[in-house]
């Protein structure tokens, strides 16, 4: 319903139609803004307390804000404090993240439980966490946290600051008050954040605000991971892309960074379900430009790892992403240790 919609009232062709599908749309994130104001303020009435230092990595807004490179971080920055910790997640829409977690964070147990509740209590009787960081928690209104930590994507903060389905936004912007920080992502991608960050004051003066980049790291071999190259190889080497992830935008910007001449960009929907013919056709139109290497993301590399889907090229390769901290990295340390008790 919302996307035939939005198709109309992006059409260009009927004003009229345009204006009036806009109207519905605004009519039903009014509706569904209702619905969310009343679910929290019971849930957030009354939170279970878990008995457990929990912190929680979120977002406001659909799309790829870059919150699993932040989980990666907070559980490596807590292993050196010598922090046992967990992740728990409710696996939505797929298990890419979850996967690439375990993949890159081997001695950390990942948790996928639609009842964040129950997850809690099987990091500590299975695996004895003395903290639990939640993936995509920041709607978890029904339990407490120590620390909501909630992602921002630089390039595009709020949307047309509309609720679901006229815009982009989970719940209304007030509710970033609930918020003990919030970290700026792809900074490097807006000149433009002392706008956002005045915005973010205006609501929750108390927070802190850190501000971050993805930085490339290296390529892993699609269906062999110990098959790294160093991210100088792309330097003005002719390659194609292909992902499905919120942000696709900022992959092809990523990889344009690392100095590739980017020759294709294949683009699938968000959390996309590999098939052998998709794979088949990337590898096929992209040979047909003569490329030497052909990019994806992580989360799509899990997700075709996860699927055992045959591997037909040597030049496939994830163009692995970590998360750098470029201002107040440690007030950012300072209050993730006081959340956990130190």
């Amino acid at each position: 319903m919302r996307k035939y919609l939005y198709n109309l009232a992006t059409d260009g062709k009927n004003g009229v139609v345009a204006g009036v599908c806009k109207f519905l749309l605004f009519l039903l994130s009014l509706v569904y803004g209702f619905i969310i104001r009343c679910l929290s303020a019971v849930q957030l009435a009354n939170p279970k307390q878990l008995g457990m230092k929990i912190i929680s990595v979120g977002n406001i807004t659909l799309g790829g804000t870059g919150k699993t490179v932040l989980v990666e971080y907070l559980v490596r920055y807590l292993r050196q404090k010598n922090i046992l910790t967990a992740v728990v997640s409710r696996g939505f829409k797929g298990a890419d993240e979850p996967d690439m977690l375990r993949l890159k964070l081997k001695d950390t147990p990942v948790i996928v439980d639609k009842d964040r509740a129950r997850g809690v209590q099987k990091a500590a009787a299975d695996y004895r966490a003395r903290a639990v960081i939640f993936d995509d928690g920041f709607q978890q209104w029904k339990i407490k946290k120590d620390l909501d930590i909630v992602m921002i994507d630089a390039t595009n903060p709020f949307g047309n600051q509309h609720m679901l389905p006229r815009g982009i936004l989970r719940e209304p912007l007030s509710s970033l008050k609930r918020a003990g920080v919030f970290v700026l992502s792809k900074i490097n991608l807006n000149p433009n954040i002392e706008d956002i960050e005045e915005f973010l004051l205006d609501i929750n003066k108390d927070a802190l605000i850190v501000e971050s980049i993805h930085r490339p790291v290296d390529l892993a071999g699609l269906g062999n991971e110990d098959n790294r190259l160093s991210l100088g190889v792309l330097k003005d080497k002719s390659v194609s892309l292909f992902c499905g992830i919120g942000d696709p935008g900022s992959f092809e910007a990523i990889a344009r960074e690392s100095g590739a001449v980017v020759a294709a960009f294949f683009t699938f929907p968000d959390h996309h379900a590999y098939s052998q013919n998709d794979l088949e056709d990337v590898i096929r139109q992209s040979e047909n430009k003569n490329v030497e290497f052909i990019l994806t993301t992580e989360k799509d590399a899990a997700r075709i790892n996860n699927s055992k889907l045959k591997i037909s090229s040597s030049k496939i390769f994830s163009l692995r992403i970590e998360l750098e901290i470029t201002k107040n990295e440690e007030g950012f340390h300072s209050r993730l240790l006081r959340s956990c008790g130190f």
